[in-house]
């Protein structure tokens, strides 16, 4: 009777450690999964709830250019998000990647303002326009000629356009 004690105690030990070994195996992988669909899903959420709408464009001949977008989406963008966006200018199949900066554009540069319907923030709140002010040569555009313009955000939604010069 004792035999049948011992061995059923050992049994119970070794499934306690043979499940606790399973579990410690096992849990960081479950873990780092659960962790990789939450990002995920709020990368998605985010993209989701972002939309851009290019409200009105104006380039003239002498390469000075106006985009206005307005943010269609539930979520507001950080003023950072916009100048860390990837702009597309220029002619249709032959447009270059502009910089940004935060002074006046010279040619091959991009500046914005956020027209703050309410209180000015540092945000691009749902329902305001950012007007985008680009510089490119002069020689780039004649009038009559489409113009290309592709703006990006950092989380990959993007908005574009071609219009006619001015």
């Amino acid at each position: 009777m004792s035999s049948e004690t011992f061995t059923t105690a050992i049994f119970l030990i070794t499934a306690i450690v043979a499940a606790a070994i399973l579990v410690n195996a096992f849990f960081p992988v479950i873990y780092s999964a659960t962790s990789t669909f939450t990002e995920s899903s709020q990368s998605s959420d985010e993209r989701l709830r972002t939309d851009l709408k290019i409200v009105n464009a104006y380039s003239a001949a002498d390469g000075s250019s106006k985009i206005w977008i307005k943010n269609i989406g539930s979520i507001r963008i950080a003023d950072t998000d916009i100048s860390s966006s990837d702009v597309y200018f220029g002619i249709p199949g032959d447009f270059d990647y502009m910089i940004n900066t935060a002074g006046v554009p010279s040619s091959g540069q991009w500046t914005f303002t956020i027209r703050d319907v309410g209180t000015a923030n540092e945000y691009w709140d749902s329902g305001e326009t950012v007007e985008i002010t680009l510089a490119v040569d002069a020689s780039t555009f004649s009038s009559g000629e489409y113009a290309y313009f592709q703006f990006v955000l950092p989380n990959g939604v993007s908005v574009s356009t071609q219009y006619t010069v001015s």
